[in-house]
């Protein structure tokens, strides 16, 4: 499953997607992992949450960072939910131009049991239909 916090810069995104993350890690069957494109909020999660800082690798497109991401799966098979901070930021590119991406997502997610919650800057009304679909009221 995929779900997408939206909203624009400055909205809350952030905060949000780590109280869900801090809540999440107290009942979640497998490991969480915590996505960002630099350190700053390493230090607001728990221990037990993995904190990966991808500014780190030069992940700078989709595809780019769909690889990442399966690399990390490759490696542990026992994440079951990864939390993605600052998307639009990662693969910068438009929203317009992730909807590949997220098909791929979708796909990796059903067949390996894994709950992807990613905060995205994407103002409401301005959104492509295929990201709605995702989208975390």
């Amino acid at each position: 499953m995929i779900q997408i916090i939206h909203g624009k810069k400055g909205s809350g995104k952030t905060k949000k997607l780590l109280d869900l993350a801090i809540q999440t890690v107290k009942t979640a069957a497998g490991d969480v992992v915590f996505v960002d494109d630099d350190t700053r909020y390493m230090y607001d999660l728990p221990h037990e949450i993995r904190f990966v800082n991808a500014g780190e690798y030069g992940v700078d497109s989709p595809e780019m960072f769909l690889g990442f991401l399966c690399g990390m799966l490759t490696q542990n098979f026992d994440i079951s939910v990864v939390f993605v901070d600052a998307f639009m930021k990662l693969v910068k590119v438009p929203a317009e131009q992730t909807e590949a991406f997220f098909n791929r997502l979708d796909a990796i997610s059903a067949a390996h049991n894994v709950q992807f919650i990613i905060s995205a800057s994407v103002d409401d009304t301005a959104a492509p239909e295929f990201l709605k679909k995702y989208f975390l009221d």
